[in-house]
């Protein structure tokens, strides 16, 4: 299999390294015979240490009223019967948080608009108001694994603007 298409000049190296490589694997696992064994008590157990997380999440407008001005076609969308009747689309960006269990989330939240957010996660007794232009701060700790969903309670944002926080196990793999 030719590498040059990929790495040019550096194919036929990426090549022979992988050939020594795969080589010298079964040249030493020839040489030392089976591999060696372990009791239960020389196996060390690494627990997860949580960590202090920071984010910066920022509210995005998606298609706002005042789109209509340039956007010509949102006009008939936010007319009264229109898709987009009474509600503005905003998201959060970035709209997923990835932390493991225990682990402390500090959030700096940026509304750089002027329409007033929240920043919700019902499950889990978070709710932060976030004024219009305005920088927020917050923290709490992600106790249990699991996904949670975070929204913008303000009714004129709701169903789009929400996100998720996923909360992996603190377990290490053994």
């Amino acid at each position: 299999m030719r590498l040059n298409h990929l790495l040019p000049g550096r194919g036929i190296t990426i090549l022979l390294l992988g050939v020594s490589i795969l080589a010298g694997g079964c040249t030493a696992a020839a040489a030392s015979g089976p591999p060696p064994t372990t009791s239960a008590a020389a196996v060390t157990e690494t627990s997860y240490q949580p960590r202090t997380r920071s984010f910066v999440v920022t509210t995005m407008p998606i298609a706002v009223h005042e789109m209509q001005a340039s956007m010509d076609y949102l006009q008939k969308d936010f007319a009264a019967g229109g898709i987009l009747d009474g509600k503005e689309v905003y998201g959060f960006y970035p709209s997923t948080l990835v932390v493991y269990q225990g682990d402390t989330i500090d959030l700096t939240l940026v509304n750089p608009q002027d329409d007033p957010h929240t920043f919700t996660i019902a499950d889990l007794g978070v709710n932060v108001e976030m004024k219009g232009q305005s920088v927020t701060r917050t923290s709490f700790v992600a106790k249990t694994p699991g996904i949670y969903q975070f929204v913008c309670a303000e009714s004129e944002h709701a169903p789009y603007m929400w996100g998720e926080l996923v909360v992996l196990p603190d377990q290490v793999a053994h």
